[in-house]
């Protein structure tokens, strides 16, 4: 059985492929010693979404665990079941840079849509069906690893989906679990004066530096509790 040294947390890379390869250079990430779980928001408003989701997907052949987030949910009922609504809560949250990273427009796929030609690229439909499938959240014994957090009232198994992609309170405020949560989601400047990780007092550690925004991309070593920032 393999041991592994360490557990490594990154999330909210929103398609900021070079800090993100970096961030992997700095840790040292060895998948034969290390696990490391990505907590979703891979795609939207950054430099390369697509090419995030294929360090991703090759991160996970490789021994990583990938997390569904909030902005691969909108990303997935957009394309998947397109309308109004979905694409443009879409637009509004960042999916044009998706889109263009694989060479289209929102404009060009809806009027696609209602000429009944609205054909996805195979790379993106390859995508797209990876994210269908990917997890809301794993846990170990003594970690839960989730995109945006849980309900403090809840079991997993109670939990809608949708509260571990979207939700902040209660949650930030009324955990009080046993296991500590792991999660991305809040930028931690929110959270605190800095976009570094934030150690919550019940329980919980956030780490989404913010980084599409100007801030941080963390990544949390566990069970040290070290952490490497670009």
């Amino acid at each position: 059985m393999q041991t592994i040294r360490r557990l490594l947390a990154i999330s909210d890379m929103h398609g900021e492929i070079d800090p993100f390869n970096a961030l992997l250079d700095l840790t040292h990430y060895n998948p034969d010693e290390d696990l490391l779980i990505l907590l979703g928001d891979y795609v939207d408003r950054g430099q390369d979404p697509k090419a995030v989701i294929k360090k991703a997907r090759e991160l996970e052949s490789g021994g990583a665990i990938a997390l569904k987030g909030n902005h691969e949910d909108m990303m997935e009922k957009a394309l998947a079941s397109p309308g109004p609504d979905t694409l443009a809560n879409w637009a509004a949250n960042g999916g044009a840079r998706t889109l263009a990273s694989y060479g289209l427009t929102f404009k060009t796929f809806y009027h696609g849509l209602q000429n009944g030609s609205a054909d996805l690229p195979k790379e993106l439909r390859d995508d797209l069906e990876w994210i269908q499938h990917l997890a809301f959240y794993t846990q170990t014994e003594h970690y839960f690893f989730v995109h945006a957090g849980v309900d403090p009232e809840k079991s997993p198994d109670e939990t809608d989906d949708q509260t571990f992609l979207w939700t902040r309170a209660p949650f930030l405020t009324h955990y009080h679990g046993e296991k500590t949560v792991v999660f991305g989601h809040t930028p931690t400047m929110t959270l605190q004066s800095s976009s570094g990780v934030f150690f919550g007092q019940n329980n919980i550690i956030g780490i989404d530096g913010g980084c599409v925004f100007g801030g941080q991309l963390n990544c949390l070593e566990l069970p040290s509790g070290n952490t490497y920032h670009v």
